[in-house]
């Protein structure tokens, strides 16, 4: 390895290769290591939400994803022995209507692919040991297989390296939370002999009193069992057996000749769980990422979603920075920051709330039992589900980066015509630069369309001009009803205004002129 790059990212988990090859597609000059020899050899995380698919869409890593594994379209649920109803995953507003059943050491072995053919790599067996930050920059103290030592300059450090982040303790930054008591998480890839029938797009939730078991398909055959429930005795340890696996799902399924044949290669996990956010993403040259910035139970299986956006969200403001083109560099990081912990902390806040996955008491199994079947068939509620799991609606409303109408929210997608050619939405982003979105009749709002070239042509920012024609009817769900709307690489809209002058005030204010 080079002893100075641009970026050292500490970890080659799902977040620190995202992060990684976002930089590459910029040509930020990025090093990646790995204290383990190789990629996860475990199942571990287990599906890809709608928003994530957007997210590695963007990093070219998508449509790989979907080949290798399976698209969940249904969803059916029962309580206490009893069907209470079902509901559809699909989503409309994306081009990846359905979330993805594929496991972890996929996405990693994919997105290693990835990295490679953009020209990264992962340095394997090199841990870090140190990190030490100034005001032009960091070092790494690394140590490799054989114990040899060496240090690498950097202008930045990314943690992506989990939990006990080498960097996040470096550094002092609080690991602010604290236990999840009386929850744990058991989990096995196994094929079942059992009354309820097979179907690769269909999820199964079992809800008894203590206990809430999932049952997934997943790719190469069988499913993936998970079950959160109480946890009486916090100090077994070992990962559940195939008997005590079975006789889960034979209470929560009523099936008492249930049959369980674990996969090969076999996966099974008994996990228990901490609530945590670091106090700062930030601090000086350094940057936490996905678990080293925080974690929680992996009730809707959000943590390697969150820290994909999260990684998604950091590359393409830390290529501004190292290419010159933003005003002030830490502010625009610092939006990250913000931006990263706030959508942790909502994403916790709504998985205590996720009546489908959290172990219920007797209250909430008998309202299931009761209105369950009532509640699958409203609307509002199968919504409120796909919604919640989904992620398209995480926004950033509260950013600095945003000003204005729907400043934030993710730009939803859908049909329009760009110059007689019928497209989607987001056929006109692109991960690589921002997009000006003029809506029609913006002459007539007062844009005068020479004034509007100068003020882009003028910016160091790569800033891409479209004038789309939305579809009857769609424009009021689809824009805001503003004649400029901006938005960013990562498809949220940071700015919608009538005003040129207000576009031009808002690029200066966060990016440089050119020359």
């Amino acid at each position: 390895m080079n002893d100075y790059r641009d970026v050292v990212v500490i970890g080659a988990g799902p977040t620190g290769l995202a992060l990684a090859i976002g930089l590459r597609q910029y040509g930020v000059d990025v090093a990646v290591v790995e204290k383990a020899d190789r990629g996860k050899r475990e199942a571990r995380a287990g599906i890809v939400w709608q928003r994530a698919l957007e997210v590695l869409g963007d990093l070219g890593c998508a449509e790989k994803m979907i080949e290798q594994g399976l698209r969940l379209r249904r969803v059916e649920i029962h309580a206490g022995g009893r069907r209470v109803g079902g509901m559809t995953f699909g989503c409309g507003g994306t081009e990846f209507p359905h979330p993805l059943s594929i496991e972890q050491d996929a996405v990693e072995r994919l997105l290693g692919e990835r990295l490679a053919a953009v020209g990264g790599e992962v340095e394997w067996s090199t841990e870090a040991v140190a990190v030490r930050t100034g005001p032009d920059g960091a070092e790494v103290d690394l140590r490799s297989a054989d114990g040899s030592p060496r240090t690498v300059r950097c202008a930045w450090v990314v943690g992506c390296e989990g939990a006990r982040s080498v960097v996040r303790k470096g550094l002092g930054i609080p690991f602010e939370g604290a236990r999840r008591p009386n929850l744990q998480c058991l989990q096995m890839n196994a094929v079942a002999q059992w009354k309820y029938p097979y179907a690769p797009d269909l999820t199964y939730f079992f809800l008894e009193r203590g206990i809430s078991l999932g049952v997934s398909p997943r790719p190469g055959g069988g499913h993936r069992f998970f079950c959160f429930r109480t946890d009486p005795d916090p100090s077994v340890e070992q990962p559940p057996g195939v008997e005590e696996m079975r006789d889960l799902v034979a209470d929560a399924a009523h099936d008492p000749d249930v049959h369980l044949v674990p996969t090969e290669p076999g996966w099974t996990n008994r996990a228990r769980f901490q609530d945590r956010v670091a106090g700062s993403l930030r601090d000086g040259r350094a940057l936490l990422a996905g678990d080293s910035a925080h974690l929680w139970a992996p009730i809707g299986g959000h943590g390697l979603n969150t820290g994909l956006r999260g990684a998604h969200n950091l590359a393409w403001k830390l290529a501004t920075a190292l290419n010159g083109w933003a005003a002030d560099p830490y502010a625009l990081l610092d939006t990250y920051a913000t931006e990263q912990r706030l959508t942790a902390q909502k994403v916790m806040g709504e998985m205590r709330h996720n009546v489908l996955e959290l172990p219920p008491t007797a209250a909430t199994l008998l309202g299931m039992r009761v209105i369950g079947s009532r509640l699958t068939r409203s609307r509002w509620f199968a919504r409120r589900i796909r919604t919640m799991l989904s992620d398209l609606s995480m926004h950033h409303r509260e950013s600095a980066l945003s000003r204005g109408e729907a400043a934030g929210e993710r730009l939803p997608d859908g049909p329009v015509t760009v110059e007689g050619r019928r497209c989607r939405l987001h056929e006109l982003l692109s991960y690589d630069r921002w997009t000006l979105l003029v809506a029609p009749g913006a002459r007539a709002r007062g844009v005068d369309e020479g004034r509007l070239r100068a003020v882009t042509g003028a910016c160091a920012l790569p800033v891409e001009v479209f004038r789309p024609l939305l579809d009857p009817g769609e424009g009021e769900r689809r824009l805001p009803g503003r004649a400029l709307v901006l938005v960013r690489p990562d498809r949220h809209i940071a700015l919608s205004t009538d005003s040129v002058e207000e576009l031009e005030t808002y690029i200066h204010q966060w990016f440089v002129r050119k020359g």
